[in-house]
């Protein structure tokens, strides 16, 4: 095993501890299905994406391992990063203390269907992965990096925040809670503002983007926005 197969498996690894924690420490209980059938969702789709691009694009897999507000380089990027993190704790940990105080019940068949949300949102992101390799964590350009106008790049010009967003909305309710959605609410408008800025940075620093987003006019839905 290479030093970036080691890194990234002990990487999923620390992420599937640290959901783990945040899913099952607020609930108080091991006792919570939804967090078990989502926890295995998602470290089996992230597991199996880690794979395929460490066999078939490590280059990828290595522009992703640099991640987080302190891997930023635009101060409003690390602002944001930080926000979005914050966030995305907090949908993680209102459904459990929802399940532990039993503020409401979801039916069965709608955290079923957000499970199958939640994994279309990953095969979404796993298609945008295929289409650019240079799908970075972080905001910036790289030498002789193209526009990519293939894939899902066709449809809008941020399908990975489209898939991960679709991924992030369907998680409360795939963990049994309505209240998370408020923290979904929130989160999508701290994602909207990253890709506004990101459009700006890319404009100001990758040749022919403008041209593209004149030519694909939808940013996360298409005939929507």
């Amino acid at each position: 095993m290479n030093e970036l197969s080691k890194k990234s498996l002990t990487g999923l690894i620390k992420l599937q501890v640290g959901l783990a924690l945040l899913l099952f420490l607020p609930a108080w209980s091991l006792h919570f299905w939804q967090a078990w059938i989502y926890w295995m969702l998602f470290g089996i789709s992230v597991l199996m994406i880690t794979l395929y691009f460490l066999k078939h694009d490590p280059g990828l897999v290595n522009r992703r391992l640099d991640a987080g507000p302190g891997a930023e380089h635009e101060k409003i990027q690390k602002i944001i990063q930080a926000i979005a993190s914050v966030l995305v704790c907090a949908l993680i940990i209102v459904p459990g203390f929802d399940h532990r105080f039993h503020w409401s019940a979801v039916p069965t068949a709608i955290v079923l269907s957000a499970d199958v949300m939640v994994a279309l949102g990953l095969l979404m992101v796993f298609f945008v992965f295929r289409a650019n390799s240079y799908a970075a964590s972080v905001v910036k350009v790289e030498a002789s990096q193209p526009v990519i106008e293939t894939g899902p790049y066709r449809l809008v010009r941020h399908p990975m925040y489209a898939g991960g967003l679709l991924a992030l909305l369907a998680t409360p309710l795939a963990l049994g809670s309505p209240w998370g959605l408020l923290v979904g609410i929130a989160l999508c408008g701290v994602i909207v503002a990253r890709l506004l800025d990101e459009e700006r940075f890319l404009s100001a620093h990758l040749p022919g983007y403008d041209a593209y987003c004149r030519k694909v006019r939808y940013r996360l839905v298409p005939m929507v926005w």
